[in-house]
């Protein structure tokens, strides 16, 4: 199964736009696919321009209950020796495409790959065998700088307080956007993603520069939110 879009938004069509990232933990019953793809028709009903999506399975899932859906799609799977988790490689980056993903998002940062795969070599074969639009999910100035400049639509700060070099900040990257879209081609799309639980973050992050917004866990997350709400009513006491 294949999407319908294969070419990437350019920023004016991506302009103020919100992405909903639709996950869930494993083990959640939230992950299930019909799950799943209900909760990505009522975010495309609702108003988001697209939604983000993890798996084959999901992708495939949301493509066929809503064919005409713009998917960022990606592939968590982890490694011994390699941090780097979102599609970490070139099979990863296939099989997202062949399940109907509009845009591939990967990890660009400067980190090892599993099987010592080099991001320039990944994002070639997928511009050139593919014809995929890639989304670079990066933590720092420098490595979205590279991403654009290795040929990446769209860099994200989806990683920005998650990575090694990056452990000490938290999300949203406020302090990143601006110097970002500055110093990215002009062409470029830039993402703001991480950490942002509010209306009026998202509102904020567009103000800073930002093309486009994805929210998840504020929306989506219903694992994560409950708990959170339980742990704050646990520390009341009286």
């Amino acid at each position: 199964m294949t999407g319908l879009l294969r070419t990437p938004f350019d920023r004016a069509q991506l302009k103020n736009g919100l992405i909903v990232s639709v996950q869930a933990p494993e083990g959640s019953p939230m992950r299930h696919p019909d799950v799943i793809a209900a909760m990505a028709e009522a975010s495309l009903r609702n108003g988001a321009l697209g939604v983000r999506l993890e798996s084959p399975e999901h992708i495939g899932a949301v493509r066929e209950r809503c064919p005409d859906a713009l998917i960022i799609g990606l592939w968590k799977r982890t490694w011994a020796g390699s941090s780097v988790y979102i599609t970490p490689r070139w099979h990863e980056i296939k099989a997202v495409w062949a399940a109907g993903a509009d845009v591939v998002a990967l990890d660009a940062t400067d980190r090892v790959r599993p099987d010592d795969e080099r991001l320039e070599n990944l994002v070639s074969r997928a511009r050139t065998e593919l014809g995929a639009p890639l989304m670079a999910d990066v933590d720092t100035l420098a490595n979205g700088l590279r991403a654009a400049a290795l040929g990446c639509d769209w860099v994200g700060t989806t990683l920005f307080g998650y990575t090694e070099a990056t452990a000490a900040s938290s999300p949203p990257a406020w302090d990143l956007i601006q110097p970002l879209r500055e110093q990215l081609p002009t062409a470029t799309a830039l993402i703001c993603e991480g950490g942002i639980a509010s209306a009026s973050s998202a509102a904020e992050a567009i103000q800073r520069g930002a093309d486009a917004v994805v929210v998840g866990t504020a929306i989506t997350g219903v694992d994560l939110q409950v708990a959170a709400y339980r742990r704050q009513l646990d520390m009341q006491t009286g």
